[in-house]
This record gives C-alpha cells, sequence and structure tokens, in this order.
C-alpha cells in the first residue's frame, strides 16, 4: 500500500508536496479503512484528487509514472535520466527532483527516496521502519553507499553499487544483478503500482479473452450490469495476414513469445489483440463484442464500434475487480478517471470497489477527476478528497478535505467547491460566464 507519496521540484510543483493516505481521526466510513495493527497505522483505500485545469494534477500522476519508470526499467547508460523540474524559478534548475515514498510492502513499513538531474542520482534512501525505531538499509550520496551494517552479503551490496551508473538507481542495479535484499521494494513498483492515462488502453484486456483467468468469471457477471448494450466480450481467432500491425512489430512478437506465455498488443482503430504460441508460429486472437438484435439473436461488433464511453469502461472493469479481490495488493492510479463515461457509471464503479474495503484489504485506488457528482461525502470521506491550486507564480500545492475545518461531516462541500470557497477552481477573469463579458 502508499502511506505517502511526496515530490519537490518536478513540473508544476516547486516545494515539497505530499498526498497522504493516512486516515484521520474522523470516524465516517470506518469500517472500510485498512488497519495494520502491527504499527499501529490506519491506511485509506482511495483518493480523489480535484482542481481546476493545469492545477497539477496531472504533473502528480506524471511523477509517480516517472517514479515507477526509473525504478523498474532504469536509464541506459550514457542516456540522460527525463526529469522535469519546475521551470518557472531559475534556482530551481540547479536543483534536483526529490521524491519520497513511504510504503507498506508484506506489512513491512519502508521509506524510499530519491533526488535525480538529468544526468545523475543525486541521492537515494531505503529506510526499513519498526514499531520502535528505523534502520537505515542503505544511503547512497555519490559515490558512498553507507549499507546497514546487519545486512546480509554486504561484500556483494557493494561490487552491485560498484557497478551502477550515475544516472541509476542502486534500488534498480541491485535487482538487475540478482539480489533479493531489496526486491520486495522493488516488486512493489513494479507489480502493485499501476498506472491508467486517460488515452491507455489497459493491458488486462486480454482478461475477457481468457476463459480460465481468475477475473473472466466477474468480469462476465458485471459487464451486464453497466447498461452499455453489450453482451458479453470474447475473442476471434484471425488469420496472421489479416492481423493490422507493423511487420516489425510481428516479427518482434514472433521472437518475444514463448511457449507458455503470451503476447498483449494494440493495433490501429482500437483493435486489440492477445497473442500466443502454438508450435513455429504465432496465433492471434482479437478481442471483439456481441450485442442482442431484436429477435434476441448475437450481432459481433468490432470494439472500434462501441462507444468511447463503452471503450473507456472496458478497460477500467478489469482494474476495479481486481481492486475488489480479497487478497489484492494492487495500487491503481488512474488519471481523468470520469474521462468519456456518464457519472453514474463512475460512480457505480466506486461504489463497488469501496463496498469491497475492509479493515484487512490492502489494495488501494487514487485518481483524478473534474466529476463533481462524486464529490459527495456519502461516498468519501474529507481525507479522501484532495484539490490541487495552482498560485499567481504557477506553483501547484495539494491540499486535503480534511483540512477545512469548518467542512462538517453532513456538509454539501460540492456545494462549498462550486462557490470557490475552498480554492481549486478556474479563475476566468476576463472571461464572459454566464452571459458576462
Amino acid at each position: 500500500m502508499l502511506i505517502s507519496f511526496s515530490v519537490e521540484n518536478w513540473m508544476s510543483f516547486r516545494e515539497r508536496t505530499t498526498l497522504s493516505m493516512v486516515a484521520s481521526r474522523e470516524r465516517q466510513h470506518g469500517d472500510r479503512i485498512a488497519r495494520i495493527s502491527k504499527y499501529p497505522l490506519k491506511v485509506l483505500p482511495v483518493a480523489a484528487v480535484y482542481g481546476g485545469n493545469a492545477s497539477g494534477k496531472t504533473n502528480l500522476f506524471k511523477a509517480l509514472s516517472f517514479a515507477k519508470r526509473l525504478v523498474v526499467e532504469g536509464s541506459m547508460p550514457g542516456k540522460l535520466i527525463p526529469v522535469d523540474l519546475f521551470l518557472l524559478d531559475p534556482k530551481m534548475a540547479r536543483q534536483p527532483a526529490r521524491f519520497f515514498f513511504e510504503l507498506l510492502v508484506d506489512d513491512i513499513v519502508y521509506e524510499f527516496s530519491f533526488a535525480v538531474t538529468r544526468s545523475a542520482v543525486w541521492e537515494e534512501k531505503l529506510t526499513k521502519v519498526s514499531t520502535s525505531s528505523e534502520s537505515v538499509l542503505y544511503h547512497r550520496q555519490g559515490d558512498n553507499p553507507n549499507f546497514d551494517h546487519g545486512l546480509e552479503n554486504d561484500q556483494a551490496l557493494l561490487f552491485a553499487f560498484k557497478g551502477t551508473q550515475d544516472n541509476q538507481l542502486f534500488l534498480t542495479n541491485s535487482v538487475f544483478q540478482k539480489l533479493q535484499v531489496f526486491k520486495q521494494v522493488y516488486c512493489w513498483f513494479k507489480d502493485s503500482l499501476t498506472l491508467v492515462a486517460p488515452d491507455a488502453r489497459f493491458k488486462a484486456f486480454d482478461h475477457y479473452i481468457d476463459e480460465q483467468h481468475p477475473l473472466s468469471k466477474a468480469m462476465s457477471i458485471a459487464l451486464p450490469r453497466l447498461d452499455m448494450g453489450i453482451a458479453r466480450l470474447g475473442g476471434e481467432k484471425i488469420p496472421v495476414e489479416s492481423v493490422q500491425l507493423p511487420e516489425s512489430l510481428k516479427a518482434k512478437l514472433k521472437e518475444d513469445v514463448k511457449d507458455g506465455a503470451k503476447g498483449v498488443v494494440a493495433g490501429p482503430h482500437d483493435q486489440r489483440y492477445v497473442v500466443t504460441r502454438k508450435g513455429d508460429e504465432l496465433v492471434y486472437r482479437k478481442l471483439v463484442s456481441w450485442h442482442r438484435n431484436v429477435e434476441d439473436a448475437e450481432v459481433r461488433f468490432e470494439l472500434s464500434q462501441e462507444s468511447d464511453g463503452s471503450r473507456r469502461a472496458l478497460d477500467l472493469l478489469p482494474a476495479f475487480l481486481e481492486l475488489a479481490e480479497t487478497n489484492s495488493r494492487k495500487v491503481y492510479v488512474i488519471d481523468e478517471l470520469d474521462r468519456c463515461m456518464h457519472s453514474m457509471l463512475t460512480r457505480g464503479l466506486l461504489a463497488s470497489y469501496l463496498s469491497s474495503c475492509s479493515a484487512s484489504s490492502r489494495s488501494q485506488l487514487l485518481f483524478t477527476t473534474h466529476d463533481l457528482m462524486q464529490m459527495d461525502q456519502r461516498l468519501f470521506r474529507r481525507d479522501e478528497l484532495w484539490l490541487a491550486e495552482r498560485d499567481a507564480a504557477g506553483v501547484s500545492s495539494l491540499r486535503s478535505f480534511g483540512e477545512y475545518h469548518d467542512v462538517r461531516y453532513d456538509k454539501d462541500i460540492r456545494k462549498s467547491y462550486l462557490q470557490g470557497r475552498m480554492g481549486g477552481v478556474p479563475r476566468l477573469g476576463g472571461i464572459g460566464v454566464g452571459g458576462e463579458s
């Protein structure tokens, strides 16, 4: 789980800004708060980030996406790190971007942070937190790793550190060197943290084709309830010559997809393929939908014939079902959750996930949105709602609704927000509103 995330000198965030998932003392919807009795700690299952256009919501998403990519994929030797600094203050150009994570991994709390410029990692630190103390597993500053003396294989760690490029995180390189000591933290970024951009085609669509996948049955039950007119989804085997993919990509798939594995790839016109191997040949199956006609017979549709909202819902449904699984450890971050979807559909997905959350849950959903229908205390706690705002100097900040002391648990916060009393709304100076100019 994500306990907190902070970022500094990244895009529109100049000062250190924190999104905390630690529950406040508020009692509302308390039955769904994850409880970590070992520490003790109460962690929220959801965070909704509101704000005007260019307020910093997507920049927060991009910060998490950058951090995941740097940890999981690393940097090629000699390549620049694609870091986006705060550009409106010349002094910040000489400072690194800083990222801070507080994580719950296998019910153990870790603090992981790093500072990077385009050319190098300035600093990197991993700390293991117990109930009574903190143990710094390593603290990298320049060429000095400062390992915890209690770690095993310290010589192997030192060897891995010496082989770590200036533009590479040591956490990443240690795993690449097949050392296991920090792998659980690396795997949280690789396997638990999942980011879905507004225009992204979510790769889990292959679950609709694979009838043996644990989520397949749940999706078959949930799909008709979304009221999109789709009776079912499935895969249609198609000849290789009919696959609308570049020949170079086909060749790469033929090389990469091994026996027992599969490839998932999106083609033009929103076509989506699942690729498996049978002997020396690849087998392509395309995702298609079926509707029922007036005679109750099934009619086949291409995905491109479905509405944008239906395709967005199909992309997100596997995520919501996976979040709701009993033993899920997923942390989904979705930018513009409401894009192309009706407010009632968005609310239904959110309510379904939240109803599955309990004290033993370990999954989380973070999302950005403009959908004011969801700004409702019947659905969310105040500490689960956040505002992103950009000031006159172009600096973004985040603030939890829980910090507004005059927002009562029974108050219509949507009305207060629209009145501009809480910030986070566009300042439309000089633009005609309501017939005025």
